[in-house]
């Protein structure tokens, strides 16, 4: 898609990919609602600040009313508890469930019809390279990561018959917030994700693949050993 006079709407697009990527829009040319459950927090110039807490379906039907004008969708906003699958809080499980899945799920079926009205767009889910590896520590993390990439291409099929295009992005760890206790040499510079990002998008790529890791990861799915 073309992203000069884009209107775009970006979740949890006041701090790290998301502001990244908020950011790279503006500069193309494009229109942006930067999505923040406390939308003070958003100090993007240029950006208008929108409400929008993606586990409340009542924020989100607001969010959908207040950008008419959508024609591109990011689903970026994400939390990470480091919750294991078996000892851990089912109710922290159940937080990233709600956020990754049916955050996800919700905002897209409410975005999708404004995306369709305006002459049809483009949807990016923020996924990781933990949809397909999936360590005991972060398990309530990977498997809504894993049910946001089945979602994802499943949605993919469902939108392109409306002239909605949808990728997936998949990454490592970034230079961000949520990854601040891991070694910045395995961290890679959110700005370049987002650049490659918005590139895809505007190629209509379907997937990106963001840094070697997560290429060596997909490479290797399938692949049976032993």
């Amino acid at each position: 898609m073309e992203l000069n006079n884009a209107v775009a709407v970006v979740t949890g697009a006041n701090r790290g990919l998301g502001r990244r990527i908020a950011e790279q829009l503006l500069e193309r040319g494009a229109k942006v609602y930067a999505g923040a459950r406390r939308p003070e927090t958003v100090d993007l110039p240029g950006a208008v600040p929108l409400r929008l807490d993606i586990t409340d379906p009542e924020s989100v039907r607001a969010a959908a009313a207040a950008a008419p004008d959508a024609t591109l969708l990011v689903n970026n906003a994400g939390i990470s508890t480091h919750t294991p699958l078996m000892s851990g809080g089912i109710d922290r499980i159940r937080l990233e469930m709600d956020t990754h899945f049916y955050g996800t799920l919700q905002v897209t079926r409410a975005f999708a019809p404004v995306i369709e009205g305006n002459g049809g767009g483009s949807i990016l889910n923020v996924l990781s390279v933990l949809s397909w590896v999936h360590p005991a520590g972060y398990g309530a993390y990977s498997a809504g990561k894993a049910a946001a990439w089945s979602l994802t291409n499943s949605v993919r099929e469902e939108l392109e018959p409306r002239g909605i295009q949808v990728s997936a992005l998949h990454v490592g760890y970034m230079d961000t917030d949520m990854a601040d206790y891991v070694d910045p040499s395995r961290k890679t510079d959110p700005a370049a994700v987002a650049a490659q990002v918005l590139e895809a998008l505007e190629k209509g790529t379907p997937e990106v693949l963001a840094d070697e890791l997560t290429r060596q990861v997909k490479q290797g799915l399938g692949v049976v050993t032993g």
